[in-house]
């Protein structure tokens, strides 16, 4: 299978290196040069649990280079979706399918508005950790599961067979009908822990054990709960405090990714985590104080340092 894979950050870079390693071939396309040039020149260097090995892969900024592909996967951060999306075009023809795997929500109603409802299927990767270690270097730990499904409808043949070549590469995946709950389980766990763990620079661990940051923690998440329950979201859980916090007990040590952007000097996913909770429950009426003042905290640190 001919796969583009924008984005390839941390987790794009784990997604490119399996499934070049498969035998599909994959492009890598992004806009940091550093790290496009370092693929072209040396490969790809994949560390972690799955062993230390380099995987040829071919590379570019521009997407032009790349031609029509089966699958085009939308690997970004959440801000940079349209951006992403808009460079796609050239990938796609008539049977193209798009899979888009982001972080918290809106993410794929803005990539259909700009390449069609029709081609869009979602992905929500959990219990990952993956970090770039330097130009052409990604780290990765946990790869619990990714959770595929159809933007509209119950699963199809197209993405039986992308869960099939993404099973194959080493991934472990499941298909679901009601894709947006799964959305909605992890935004709800995100919400939990990214934004207290970057406001208080903290791993999960500490979030869990202070008895002042875990009171925030789950206001945060009461109030995502309250928000999907007032959407109509059928979650598969009553408790979403023990829920979330049985998540964080199995990665202590790890740091959101919101907290790893600003710790890179770079702006995060707020507005589509704690920052979707206070949007959604405006418009449902249902009050979020706990995501609105962490909301608030992290957009004006970035805007205070110039990320924004």
């Amino acid at each position: 299978m001919k796969i583009a894979i924008i984005g390839v950050g941390a987790m794009g870079s784990v997604y490119a290196g399996f499934l070049a390693n498969a035998g599909n071939e994959v492009w890598a396309l992004d806009v940091q040069l550093d790290h496009i040039e370092a693929i072209r020149k040396r490969g790809l260097r994949i560390e972690g649990i799955s062993g230390d090995r380099v995987v040829e892969i071919a590379a570019t900024t521009d997407a032009n280079d790349v031609g029509p592909c089966d699958l085009v996967v939308i690997a970004t951060k959440a801000m940079h979706v349209k951006a992403a999306a808009k460079s796609a075009r050239s990938l796609l023809r008539e049977n193209t399918t798009v899979l888009t795997i982001q972080n918290g929500i809106g993410s794929f109603e803005k990539v259909a508005s700009l390449l069609g409802k029709e081609k869009i299927t979602i992905g929500v990767a959990g219990g990952f950790g993956a970090s770039i270690k330097g130009p052409g270097h990604v780290h990765h730990n946990g790869m619990e599961l990714i959770r595929f499904g159809e933007m509209v409808g119950p699963v199809t043949t197209r993405l039986k067979k992308i869960a099939d070549v993404w099973s194959d590469a080493g991934f472990n995946v499941k298909t679901y009908d009601d894709i947006q709950r799964m959305v909605w389980e992890k935004l709800i766990c995100n919400v939990c822990f990214s934004g207290v763990c970057t406001v208080s620079h903290s791993q999960i661990r500490v979030v869990l054990n202070d008895t002042h940051l875990w009171e925030i923690a789950k206001g945060c998440t009461q109030e995502a709960y309250q928000v999907a329950r007032a959407k109509g979201i059928q979650v598969s859980f009553n408790e979403p405090i023990a829920y979330a916090r049985a998540f964080g007990e199995k990665m202590p040590d790890a740091r959101p990714s919101m907290l790893l952007d600003h710790m890179a000097g770079k702006a995060s996913e707020i507005d589509a985590i704690n920052g979707a909770i206070v949007r959604e429950g405006k418009a449902m009426k249902i009050p979020s104080p706990f995501n609105t003042v962490i909301s608030s905290l992290i957009i004006a640190e970035e805007n205070k340092m110039g990320w924004r």
